[in-house]
């Protein structure tokens, strides 16, 4: 499978990361769920914790592409705890923390997986032709720190003049803020860019990536895989 879009007219292009460029690895999230289970010593069915989880990632990127912010991945972890009948006033931060890392190695064991193979053949030609690359992205549950790891796995890394993650910016697309920070680094390292117009963004998701972009006075790109 290849990404086939039209790089003529611009000079710089960001890129969303999930289900944009990566989708995860199928093994994850079941392994991720029995960890969370045992890690707080949940009583609730593996089941129930699946269940439970999948619903409060989705109920939070609705929030995030709604009002453009971002909920905190400790948050995320407090509102699933209560809800599977823990008293999270006995949970401290720290425990969340190191429950992270846990599950930050898990993760980089069953790592993301490429939607396209080959999309380094496009990043290279894009930056033989002077353009440059970054992404911007929405995170929840695996930071943005987390998924540059990912792009250094697969040797992606060095081909992006910048990576911004909506847990480092303190927003999310589709907020203008996160699109204005896009816009002011991609004037900062490339000088072939004489307005918004010569930046397109390339995401899946029509509200936070195609409409927020858009919106923002840059171009946009909807991927539908």
């Amino acid at each position: 499978m290849q990404m086939i879009i039209n790089t003529v007219p611009y000079q710089h292009f960001s890129f969303d990361l999930w289900l944009t460029l990566i989708k995860s690895n199928p093994q994850f999230k079941s392994k991720r769920d029995q960890l969370f289970r045992d890690f707080f010593s949940i009583e609730h069915s593996i089941k129930k914790v699946s269940e439970t989880i999948r619903s409060y990632d989705k109920v939070c990127n609705k929030i995030n592409d709604k009002m453009g912010i971002h909920i905190e991945t400790n948050q995320i972890y407090y509102l699933i705890l209560n809800e599977l009948g823990k008293d999270i006033s006995d949970i401290e931060t720290k425990k969340l923390e190191e429950f992270y890392l846990e599950s930050e190695i898990l993760f980089m064991n069953y790592k993301p997986l490429l939607i396209y193979p080959n999309i380094d053949t496009l990043f290279s030609d894009l930056i033989s032709q002077g353009k440059t690359i970054s992404v911007l992205s929405n995170t929840a549950f695996i930071k943005g720190n987390t998924l540059g790891k990912i792009l250094s796995y697969y040797n992606l890394e060095d081909f992006f003049s910048f990576q911004l993650y909506s847990d480092e910016l303190g927003c999310a697309k589709p907020n203008p803020i996160a699109f204005n920070q896009l816009v002011e680094h991609a004037f900062s390292i490339n000088r072939n860019i004489r307005s918004k117009l010569d930046i397109v963004h390339v995401g899946d998701n029509e509200l936070a990536d195609y409409k927020g972009a858009m919106s923002a006075g840059i171009q946009s790109i909807l991927i539908k895989n």
